[in-house]
This record gives C-alpha cells, structure tokens and sequence, in this order.
C-alpha cells in the first residue's frame, strides 16, 4: 500500500533573551509529496484498513473519529513497518489540527521505527529534539539533538537546542561544581558551534546567544567566560557589555594600583557603564586616593545628576576634594613652567593628570608628550593616559596609537580594553 505522505518544511529555531529560551517549532505541510522521500512499507492489511479510515476523517475536518482510527492502528501494529506508517499518517493529521502532542508521538513513533528516510532523519530528530526540551526532557533532548546533528541538520538550529538541553540539565544548582559544571562546559560548546555555524552560512549571531554563554561561563566559574564577554562586546558594543569586561578583569587582577584601576573606571564611565551607586562612588574613590579632584567632583556630580546618588552620598570624598579644586587649578600654570625646566617627565605627568582630571584634554595631550619626552616616567602608563586624553577629546586615530605604544602587563590589558571601545566608534 501507499499510503499519503506529506513532508514537513525546514525549521527556524531562534534563542530568545528571556532564558535563552527556543521558540516552539512548527510543521506547514508542502503541497506536493517528495518523490521518493517515503520507504517502501509492507503494512498489514488490519492497519491499512484503519489507517485509510483516519485519512478520510482527516480530510472531513473529523479530527477525533481520526485519532480514534489513528489508536485503531496502533492497537494492531504489528511491525516497524507498520509503526512507520502510523506515524506519517499521525503527523499528517496532527499538521492539519495543529495538535502539538500527536506531532510529538508521530515523530517517536516514525524516528523509533528506524525506517525514516536519511534526508528526513535530520529536520525529525531536531524537532522531536526541542520537543523533549520544551518537556524538559533534557537527557532525550541530547539524544535527539545529536542525531540531528550527525545526520547534517542545520548546525545554528540543533545546537542552540543542545545548548539548552546541557544547560537544562545542568540547572541552576552549584553550577560551579562536577556534574554540572561539564554540563555546562558541554552546552557552552553547543552554543559556540551554532554561533559558529552562523557566521558561517552568512547570518548574524544574537548578541543574546553570546550574553548567556557569559552568564553561564561566569556561574559555572569556567575561564572562558572572558572570550565570551568579548563576543558579547563586539555583537552589541555597549556600555553593559564593555562593563562586563572591565569587571571581569578587575576580578582577573585583583592587586591592580588604584592608578590603574582608575583608568579602567575611566572607561566604564566614557562607555556608559556606570549603573549603579557603587560604581559612581568607586570611580570617586580612585581619583581621591590619586590625588585627582576635579575627577572626584565629576565623578560624583555624574551620579547625582542620573539619581543614582543621592545628595549626601559621596559626601565624604566630595567635600574635601571640591575645596582643594580652587587651589589645585591656581597652580596649574607654575606646573607647567617648572615640567618645562625639570630634569625628568615626573612634574609633567602629573600636571597632565590633573588637567585630565578637569576636562582640559589639549593641555593633558600636551604635558603627557613632555613627560614622555623627558623621561624618568612609567611610559605604559603615560601612554594609556596619553590615548585617554586624545579619545575623549574626540581624536580617537592619535588615541589609538597611543593605546597601541603600550607594552605589558596590566596596562596593556587596559589598552587593549580601550581599543576595544574606540573599535567601536570607527
């Protein structure tokens, strides 16, 4: 016998931000069947009889006469061949009345058979695959997934569902931990194949595929989290993402001077990755210990103003600093005078630190290059102040080179975390 069947159409299977979460599949029937696309069955003439009479109530619109013929059948299976064909009437039918559960059984049914056609295999297992996710059958969701990806399905659909599958697996408990941290590795490389198998076909990754492998990177405590946070950067070059970055090298580097991590906050506020309160009161923080008042004032002025701070928040930094702001730019012009006869850059660099630290970014450029021309000066770190001063004064090709001049260390990776920023604004 042969019998009707009609072959689903491709899937798109997307991640959403909210959980990473995978949009429900959906079947849409071809018009004409794919010749060749069904194996040759020999069903038994019980199951032919009572599959014919499913059809038929298929086609009058008499979906529960065609699920009670549909049990008929399956009451009297007695071959592979017979539950093949069971199936692909099941998913017919269950195509025609939008009923998601039989297209679940239907594909069970045909995919355990082990007669479904090898270009078929593929789109079946995917589906049944986000099927036993949304279930949250994770481990059957791995099972299907992998053979969807071993019979050449589309890699940026089944691996986002693989993704998930490890990731629900893995849950949310002691993530950090075995098994579920090599669950969560496993599924952090699912999502990297299908990010990969994107850019590959020509499409663009969602930069939420990149924020969750930084979410899920960052609990299970896997040091990849940063190749992460950079992707997620260069997806969506904002300031939440650069403020991941930036954070996760304060982690990575803990005993940073203040002078550095200075900088660094620097960039958080440059980018708009200053959120919330502590963030603002930590930027103030390092300018104050560096002696840097006008940064200090603006630093707290700058959450103030956005109502992150409130009007006593900061106070103990902002006061003494805004009393010496007076004084401290009276003395600016001897400053300059004296870098200019001195014998080293030390004068010049840190009267280009406070004309920073006010906004005046021509005169800060100015006094760096004396101080680099005279020497006797930590030269990584005048050129990351040189770069920071020509990048916020709006000169981001002299700023780039000067972020490029730095050699080593943590200034270097502070440079590079500049340049990542200025990338963005070619």
């Amino acid at each position: 016998m042969n019998m009707r069947f009609v072959t689903p159409v491709a899937l798109a299977l997307t991640l959403a931000l909210a959980g990473g979460a995978v949009s429900a599949p959906a079947f849409a029937a071809k018009k004409e069947e794919k010749k060749g696309s069904a194996p040759k069955l020999n069903v038994s003439p019980d199951v032919v009889k009572a599959l014919q009479t499913a059809q038929q109530a298929a086609e009058k619109q008499d979906f529960a006469g065609a699920k009670a013929a549909l049990a008929d059948a399956d009451s009297k299976a007695k071959s592979n061949d017979d539950k093949y064909q069971i199936g692909a009437i099941k998913l017919n039918t269950s195509i025609t009345s939008k009923d998601a559960a039989m297209q679940s059984e239907a594909l069970t049914q045909m995919l355990d058979s082990g007669l479904t056609p090898p270009e078929q295999a593929g789109q079946f297992n995917a589906v049944a695959a986000d099927q036993a996710l949304q279930a949250k059958n994770y481990d059957l969701a791995i099972t299907r997934a992998k053979a969807a990806a071993a019979a050449g399905y589309k890699a940026e659909a089944v691996n986002v569902t693989l993704a998930q599958a490890y990731f629900g697996k893995a849950g949310t408990a002691n993530p950090s931990v075995e098994p579920q941290r090599s669950l969560n590795q496993q599924g952090l490389a699912a999502l990297k194949a299908a990010a990969d198998a994107t850019k590959a076909a020509g499409g663009q990754v969602p930069a939420q595929w990149y924020q969750i492998g930084v979410s899920r990177a960052a609990t299970a405590k896997l040091p990849e989290v940063t190749e992460w946070a950079k992707q997620a950067y260069q997806a969506a070059p904002n300031g939440e993402n650069l403020r991941t970055l930036v954070r996760l090298f304060q982690q990575a580097n803990p005993n940073i001077s203040n002078r550095e991590n200075l900088d660094v906050l620097r960039l958080m506020a440059t980018s708009g990755g200053l959120v919330l309160a502590q963030d603002y009161l930590e930027y103030a923080e390092m300018a104050s210990k560096t002696g840097i008042y006008g940064e200090v004032k603006s630093a707290i002025d700058a959450g103030r103003s956005k109502g992150v701070l409130n009007a006593s928040q900061g106070g103990d930094l902002y006061q003494p600093a805004v009393a010496k702001i007076a004084g401290d730019k009276g003395s600016l012009g001897s400053a300059e005078a004296d870098a200019k006869k001195a014998a080293n850059g030390k004068i010049a660099a840190a009267t280009a630190d406070a004309y920073l630290g006010y906004g005046d970014y021509a005169k800060a450029s100015a006094m760096f290059e004396l101080a680099k021309q005279k020497g006797g000066v930590d030269a990584d770190e005048i050129n990351t102040r040189m770069g920071i001063a020509k990048a916020l004064g709006g000169d981001n090709v002299s700023a780039k080179a000067a972020f490029q001049s730095v050699q080593a260390g943590s200034r270097k990776q502070i440079a590079d975390l500049w340049l990542a920023y200025l990338a963005t604004k070619a």
